[in-house]
């Protein structure tokens, strides 16, 4: 196998995500690669989604254009005005559950547009 010349780390338990470029701590990072403008146009589109779930639902919120520490600070709001769990991964929001009244009204309240995407 050949070796990385940067290393192979990807998590550390110190710093958590390591920035690929640099090899820091992604709250720590300086490179160009967390400097990146997010992709969003500001519409935040919520949706429920089932697939690759075991037939669990999640509420998915998509577009919306914040780095990722708001976006994780704007993901605990929500999942604590549903009332339940979920997550942040590559700039999108997961709720579990089928909250998308709730998330819309909670994005709405705090001044992003929202909009109902899917079926």
């Amino acid at each position: 196998m050949k070796k990385n010349p940067m290393g192979g780390l990807v998590y550390s338990t110190d710093g958590g995500r390591m920035c690929p470029q640099c090899r820091q701590p992604v709250a720590q990072c300086r490179c160009d690669a967390a400097r990146a403008a997010p992709a969003g146009d500001g519409v935040a589109r919520v949706s429920r989604e089932t697939k690759g779930r075991g037939g669990k639902s999640v509420t998915v919120v998509k577009g919306l254009a914040l780095d990722p520490v708001a976006l994780g600070a704007l993901g605990k709001q929500l999942r604590a005005a549903c009332g339940s769990g979920g997550t942040v991964k590559d700039g999108v929001i997961e709720v579990q559950g089928d909250h998308c009244e709730r998330v819309m009204e909670a994005l709405q309240k705090q001044g992003y547009r929202a909009k109902r995407a899917g079926g």
